[in-house]
């Protein structure tokens, strides 16, 4: 191995560790607690080796969006492979973005709540944030229903998936109809 494939290595652990420390941080104490101080404390590395990485927060919280976006697409797939039947298909999206974003909510806010310094629904919007949107349009597109472009239905349906996503973590929704909720979604929505 060349010294350059080495340096480039060992460029690409300490970039993994920053990203996955502040993922690890923004999930225990929130977004607020992340600043390069405190990330430099726990890698034990200086703050100009993390600014040698990413120029600062906003990148950092970028690059947990992008690994989130990759993660998401995978859950909602895995979700959505089992089911034959378009509505248990719809219906597994629908749970598993839900899942998704309470069990990671640090990463849902990066996503979708945060200025990560990416572009969304561009020519230049980033690969995994493509993948995401793919992954939703995949099961989406069979139930957008005849004359509905299904680009524009997905996009309708993402949008009522994170609202309710974003009302119940604020805890503005009873929780006893979560599932009443998904399938009143799948029922109004989708045609099937």
């Amino acid at each position: 191995m060349s010294t350059q494939e080495r340096k480039q290595r060992e460029q690409a652990v300490r970039e993994r560790l920053i990203v996955a420390t502040a993922r690890e941080l923004a999930e225990q104490q929130g977004w607020d607690a992340v600043t390069t101080r405190r990330l430099a404390e726990r890698i034990e590395y200086s703050q100009p080796v993390l600014y040698s990485h990413f120029r600062g927060k906003r990148e950092i919280i970028g690059a947990v969006a992008l690994q989130g976006a990759t993660e998401m697409a995978a859950a909602m797939r895995a979700a959505t492979s089992a089911e034959n039947d378009p509505r248990a298909r719809v219906t597994a999206l629908a749970r598993a973005y839900l899942d998704f974003a309470a069990h990671h909510p640090a990463v849902y806010d990066a996503l979708f709540q945060l200025d990560g310094g990416l572009t969304y629904a561009q020519e230049d919007t980033p690969e995994p944030l493509k993948d995401a949107f793919a992954a939703l349009m995949e099961s989406l597109s069979e139930v957008a229903g005849d004359g509905v472009d299904p680009g524009l239905f997905t996009e309708v349906f993402w949008a009522s998936l994170h609202g309710l996503a974003t009302l119940t973590r604020a805890g503005r929704l009873l929780p006893e109809y979560a599932e009443l909720r998904v399938q009143l979604l799948v029922d109004r929505l989708a045609v099937i």
